[in-house]
């Protein structure tokens, strides 16, 4: 059966809403958890935009009710496009080629579905499904137990081209979950999964819009992270100097790029245990750096070889920050793992930028530098015991369970081990060179 189109006329929306206003019906609370579907199909020059969401997330609007509290389904189905509009078309911006196409698609069918109905698990059965017979009149259901799915048809030039998409739907519910999926020409399918509102998601990207994404994730991700913030402190208040840092740096940067990329990749533990872990790894490193600063002596001369072997372990914690993020990288995985990495980088120069000079000053003009170091260390080594406990707690709630040590485990487990001794002595190296190069200029 062909779809009706819904044709809007210019007072239609507010000679609707006013009818919606005036018939009883049921108010709206803003719900909790909200599951939008989207599917997103160019196909010559239209592009289609199957939707469903739960009618409890439309708002404002009083879709009639009979009986003891179920929807007039015959009554409401009139409303149904103009609500998918105020709600849904109203705050989706589609792009093809960075080109915004028309706020105002065609509605090409709107229905109710049942919460039972499974169509939305592909786009030709939801396709089907709005294309099809809606809901029956005499069907008893409360309004709060349906689905309002939409049919939307923008006009696009026909050929090859990059669409993108911002959705703005987390006004649907205090936590809006969407499931998207395009459909390309090619009969390929990319799906993303977010909270909220993502921003402009393109849903091909090109290898640099990839790379330009990430190294801004990574940037921020840097300056978001107080655990990793704190830690880069500690490195920071022995030295003070840019040159003094370089090894230090150098081997953290190595080890963390490791175990971001082999984790990226699903080469890691999968357990449910491990991010816990990490993360209680993580605050034990901030306790342990700030700990030795307050030692001192020649144990921060060898500081690299620490450096190194937490690196490999913020690595980890780096990708947990990734991983959802990796669904927006497109065809570009590895551009985007090293522009992830890039973006942490420069958040990580930037901070030393903002860093060292405020410890240059505070030492020079507040506190002796002994003490000062005492001091500083003292109170992050406080902060990060705190999260250790806290974190140790929350590991212990899992039950961890010893992997079986067949053969194909131990010869994966040696050259992994193998690949970090490798990594850790090329560093040691590099570092060796780097200190008989300043060595002989300062000779």
């Amino acid at each position: 059966m062909e779809p009706i189109i819904y044709q809007r006329r210019g007072r239609g929306l507010f000679g609707i809403l006013a009818l919606a206003l005036a018939l009883p019906g049921f108010a709206h609370d803003i719900p909790n958890d909200v599951t939008a579907h989207l599917y997103l199909k160019p196909d010559g020059d239209r592009l289609h935009l199957l939707a469903r969401v739960p009618l409890k997330a439309i708002r404002d609007i009083n879709f009639p009710e009979r009986g003891a509290g179920y929807l007039d389904i015959a009554s409401a189905t009139p409303l149904l496009p103009d609500a998918s509009m105020l709600w849904i078309a109203d705050f989706v911006d589609l792009y093809q080629d960075g080109v915004p196409l028309p706020r105002k698609p065609q509605v090409r069918a709107a229905r109710l579905s049942l919460e039972s109905d499974r169509s939305f698990e592909s786009f030709e059965t939801a396709k089907a499904n709005l294309a099809g017979p809606p809901l029956a009149s005499n069907v008893n259901v409360p309004p709060a137990q349906t689905f309002l799915d939409v049919w939307f048809e923008y006009p696009i030039r026909p050929g090859q081209s990059d669409f993108s998409i911002q959705p703005r739907l987390a006004r649907l519910g205090n936590r809006v979950v969407t499931v998207l999926r395009f459909a390309t020409p090619d009969g390929a399918t990319r799906a993303f999964e977010y909270t909220g509102d993502p921003g402009l998601v393109r849903l091909d990207p090109r290898w640099h819009q990839s790379a330009l994404l990430f190294v801004r994730m990574g940037f921020l991700h840097i300056l978001e992270g107080t655990d990793h913030l704190l830690f880069l402190l500690c490195l920071v208040i022995p030295f003070r100097r840019f040159a003094g840092l370089v090894p230090v740096v150098t081997a953290f940067t190595a080890a963390h790029s490791v175990t971001l990329i082999v984790s990226a990749y699903d080469l890691g533990p999968g357990a449910l245990w491990f991010p816990p872990l990490i993360e209680t790894l993580i605050a034990a490193s901030i306790v342990y750096m700030a700990l030795e600063n307050i030692v001192g002596g020649k144990i921060v001369e060898r500081r690299w070889v620490m450096s190194f072997g937490f690196g490999l372990v913020h690595g980890f914690g780096f990708s947990f920050a990734l991983r959802d993020g990796l669904q927006f990288a497109g065809s570009h995985l590895l551009t985007s793992l090293l522009s992830f990495n890039i973006g942490v980088e420069l958040g990580q120069l930037a901070a030393l930028v903002v860093m060292i000079p405020a410890i240059q000053l505070l030492f020079r003009f507040v506190v002796a530098e002994r003490i000062g170091t005492i001091i500083l260390s003292a109170l992050v080594a406080h902060t990060g015991w705190h999260w250790m406990t806290e974190r140790a707690g929350r590991l212990g709630q899992y039950s961890f369970e010893w992997p079986e040590f067949t053969a194909q485990w131990l010869a994966g487990a040696m050259r992994w081990m193998a690949a970090i001794l490798l990594i850790g002595v090329m560093v040691g190296l590099a570092v060796g060179a780097w200190k008989r190069r300043q060595q002989r200029l300062n000779a």
